[in-house]
């Protein structure tokens, strides 16, 4: 798995998932990259029904409890990526601490690779 996701952020994922009334046994969590924003790239978070999912198509992990999926076009722009929940005064959310990223814009919502 090129990813990996820390203990805050499954935490944060259960907690989205139960207030969402998914079952943690039918849904994974997308990790992916999309292309936009004003540096190129933009992460991209969501959840899949694992069914549905074209398993070749897709690396997949356990982490923490939770389901990671990757497609495999993603994989190339993010391994590393370690994701992150971030709760602080002055914001609050998922981080992206991504080695391929070689540049970035004045937002961090975007990322560029080499």
């Amino acid at each position: 798995m090129s990813i990996s996701i820390t203990e805050t952020a499954a935490n944060e994922v259960k907690r989205v998932m139960q207030e969402q009334s998914m079952n943690d046994q039918e849904y994974s969590l997308k990790v992916g990259v999309a292309g936009g924003g004003c540096a190129g790239f933009t992460y991209d978070l969501g959840f899949e029904k694992t069914s549905d999912l074209n398993k070749a198509d897709y690396l997949m992990s356990d982490q923490f409890g939770v389901s990671v999926i990757v497609d495999n076009k993603s994989d190339l722009f993010l391994d590393g990526t370690i994701v992150d929940f971030y709760t602080g005064i002055d914001k609050r959310g998922f981080t992206f601490s991504n080695p391929q990223a070689q540049g970035g814009c004045g937002c961090n919502k975007s990322f560029s690779c080499g």
